[in-house]
């Protein structure tokens, strides 16, 4: 599955990525080297700590290494559809309860905010599409049908 991000966003992770693979893996290697001088290392706590950044961001390189691999960037934003960026006021068919919502990539989503992530379920469901389409998402939950009825 592909991570459809900004170009700005892939940027971003890019950016950090060579922060971090460059500047950051030669401080904590420095930081492990003078702490390992100080002798005894399974009780030196300065190396304990060292040693631990360099885990954190070896894990970090890591997802930003799939995060970069794995992304797509999206296309060309047409007005007439739902892309990322855009606020949609959707309607949940079943009970006609309106909400407005904002489809963003899936490193900015927050379901709590309605900034819901075009991978997610309701987002996938409506990228893409028109004012007026009906579209059934499929989640967990159970499936459910919603109508797009303004983009801006």
């Amino acid at each position: 599955m592909h991570n459809i991000l900004t170009r700005e966003d892939l940027e971003a992770l890019q950016r950090e990525y060579d922060y971090r693979n460059t500047t950051l893996r030669a401080e904590i290697a420095r930081e492990k080297m003078v702490a390992a001088a100080h002798g005894d290392r399974s009780e030196n706590a300065e190396y304990i700590a060292a040693k631990q950044r360099y885990y954190e961001n070896n894990r970090r390189l890591g997802y930003l290494r799939r995060m970069i691999r794995t992304s797509k960037v999206a296309d060309e934003v047409r007005i007439d559809e739902c892309n990322i960026g855009d606020k949609i006021l959707i309607e949940f068919v079943e009970d006609e309860e309106q909400q407005e919502i904002t489809l963003t990539t899936t490193l900015k989503s927050n379901p709590a905010e309605w900034r819901i992530g075009v991978e997610s379920p309701l987002g996938a469901a409506i990228y893409k599409k028109k004012v007026g389409s009906t579209c059934v998402v499929s989640s967990p939950e159970g499936d459910y049908t919603i109508k797009i009825l303004k983009i801006t």
